[in-house]
């Protein structure tokens, strides 16, 4: 349908694609003013010649971009998760359907929204995902070099080190009966290991850098089970956190709390959700292991923690620390504050800073 003339669009609901953008757009009473295709070279042309409006989008590759474009024009840019755009699409699914939907749903009092980020928060958490890919990379060298000597009878302990020392031990021994050939081959997986093993350390080391200039990212390092990688990959998926009611909603979108499947008033309460951004939560799950770990030598026996450990498996005991972290770590985000350990914030006020009696 073409644009209808004399009547202000008031939402528009983008659909993002690679070449061609699909583009639906309704007045204050909800009647259709235009719906058509538009080319990706012309988009940023006909928002900056619109009045401003609401522009709504899914969160997909590519829409914090278009976002802080549409924002730069004065357009209010609200993003959705994708699924919650599903319900909304009428008939067949296509990308006129598609625009229509997100236009609808846009309009939602109920709607959750996701922040749009800021290009340097793209970049740190694409640093994070290089470095992701790169370990990924790593563990596959190592492991195909382990299996490969397996079938030759030589076990290497776990460990990159173990292979950075047994290797070339293996290379100079001319008695093992190795072919030629394995053991080119086995010079050139070790190379390329020791290179993939730098890569990530330069990555970790641009990663650290960044979080030392971070207030925020410093102030959640603060955290037991939090690090500078978990700090600075926190900090830049979830932004401002008062975009959160509260520490617990943090914890939902965050995919640690129960999955519900409750019905006629009886609750009945399932594994983890595991909604929201995965490498995010499995980082915090790897330091609440940490902190497991040494909690039974470090900390008190009548310890929170230790008492869970006592009283509940060692994996449902990691989910609850680290769903006690994300909600400890918005309340430092919101309030710009450092963490106080328990003791220290039980500790009665001191007799100088108690009044005088009269």
């Amino acid at each position: 349908m073409k644009g209808v003339t004399g009547m202000k669009i008031t939402t528009i609901g983008l659909d993002v694609a690679k070449d061609v953008l699909q583009l639906h757009g309704v007045d204050e009473r909800g009647h259709v003013v235009v719906s058509k295709q538009i080319k990706r070279s012309k988009v940023l042309e006909y928002f900056a010649n619109l009045e401003q409006c609401l522009v709504g989008m899914e969160a997909c590759g590519g829409a914090h971009d278009w976002a802080r474009r549409l924002i730069g024009y004065g357009h209010q840019v609200k993003l959705m998760a994708p699924q919650f755009v599903k319900p909304y699409v009428k008939g067949n699914k296509n990308d006129m359907r598609d625009a229509e939907a997100i236009c609808e749903a846009v309009t939602r009092p109920s709607m959750r929204f996701v922040p749009v980020k800021t290009a340097e928060q793209q970049a740190l958490l694409a640093l994070h995902r290089g470095r992701q890919g790169y370990v990924k990379t790593r563990t596959g060298f190592a492991n195909q070099m382990r299996g490969l000597l397996a079938e030759y009878g030589i076990v290497v302990t776990k460990g990159i080190t173990h292979l950075y020392t047994r290797i070339p031990e293996i290379l100079e021994d001319g008695e093992n009966g190795l072919p030629g050939m394995f053991r080119g081959l086995l010079a050139r997986l070790l190379k390329s290991l020791k290179e993939t093993d730098q890569q990530v350390k330069e990555m970790e080391g641009e990663i650290k850098a960044w979080h030392q200039e971070n207030a925020a990212s410093m102030q959640l390092a603060t955290i037991p089970g939090i690090g500078p990688l978990t700090a600075s990959a926190l900090t830049a998926t979830v932004g401002d956190a008062r975009d959160f009611k509260s520490g617990r909603q943090l914890a939902a979108w965050l995919g640690l709390v129960p999955r519900q499947h409750s019905s006629g008033g009886k609750t009945n309460l399932l594994g983890i959700s595991k909604r929201g951004d995965t490498y995010l939560r499995t980082l915090l799950i790897h330091g609440a292991r940490a902190v497991i770990r040494v909690a039974p030598a470090k900390r008190k026996p009548d310890d929170w923690i230790n008492r869970l450990i006592g009283r509940r498996n060692k994996n449902i005991a990691a989910v609850a620390v680290a769903n006690r972290n994300a909600r400890i770590a918005w309340a430092l985000l919101t309030r710009k504050e450092d963490y106080k350990p328990p003791e220290i914030r039980h500790l009665p006020a001191s007799p100088a800073a108690a009044p005088c009696p009269a």
